[in-house]
């Protein structure tokens, strides 16, 4: 990968989800810290009938640059690595 493309991170949330919310605290506190532009989505599964069924009560569900990285916690230190 260039290391000048754009990393996009999707979150998989439902709402009134408390580890979804730390979850996208520590993507932007980490994004904001790489030196590499980072797009992050935040998607509510409770919006769409598939994602419901597919990700149900397994969120946050972190997917970045299409690869399912992370489930319920997102790791800092971890995810820097891979955002770097």
């Amino acid at each position: 990968m260039d290391v000048t493309t754009e990393r996009t991170v999707i979150v998989y949330t439902r709402e009134d989800c408390h580890l979804c919310k730390d979850a996208i605290t520590t993507i932007r506190s980490v994004a904001e810290s790489v030196e590499l532009p980072v797009e992050i989505a935040v998607v509510d599964v409770d919006q769409n009938e598939t994602l419901r069924t597919e990700y149900g009560d397994r969120v946050p569900y972190v997917v970045i640059d299409g690869r399912p990285t992370f489930k319920y916690r997102v790791d800092e230190r971890e995810l820097r690595q891979k955002l770097e």
